[in-house]
């Protein structure tokens, strides 16, 4: 029987799964159309704002919606904007390429996922921004997540600081891995 912080956790992850599985036909669609009215904003739900910053453990029994086999992994995908907020040129592909084997390859020389996209966030003075970006995934043992915590809020700060973003953003899922 699951306890109450592994309900919670659950529970955290199915929100976060039912957000995203909703607001992403809208999302992608307000990249490609006017911005909406502040009357068509949409509310994000209270369990998703109460969500741990870190996985810290996996759940016992965790299981992704269709994995059956394998052993319990942490993906961490991170979230990488191009826009300068300086106003300096955009960080281009040889400069992150640059940057993930500088900061990110030598904490995870097992292997590591980089994908090209498009996306777009509120910056700290309201206003929507939409920017070429590019999406990190990391899938390490469970059992590491606590000692690679500390490893990837440095790849966080360093982009941080070598390209003046605001923000990186992380998210932490339990899943099952078999190689």
């Amino acid at each position: 029987m699951p306890t109450s912080k592994q309900r919670s956790l659950l529970a955290a992850a199915g929100a976060v799964a039912a957000v995203l599985t909703l607001a992403a036909p809208s999302a992608t669609s307000a990249l490609d159309g006017p911005e909406p009215k502040a009357a068509e904003a949409t509310a994000v739900p209270a369990a998703v704002t109460e969500m741990p910053a870190a996985v810290t453990e996996v759940p016992a029994g965790a299981v992704g919606a269709t994995a059956t086999a394998g052993s319990a992994y942490v993906e961490t995908r991170l979230f990488f904007g191009t826009e300068r907020p300086d106003g300096g040129p955009d960080v281009t592909d040889e400069q992150f390429m640059a940057f993930v084997d500088r900061s990110v390859t030598p904490g995870f020389p097992d292997g590591l996922t980089v994908q090209d996209g498009r996306g777009q966030w509120r910056d700290a003075n309201g206003t929507i921004e939409r920017e070429r970006s590019y999406e990190l995934t990391l899938l390490y043992p469970a059992s590491q997540a606590r000692a690679r915590g500390p490893l990837i809020e440095r790849i966080r700060e360093a982009y941080r600081a070598a390209y003046g973003q605001e923000s990186v953003a992380r998210l932490d899922e339990a899943t099952l891995a078999d190689f």
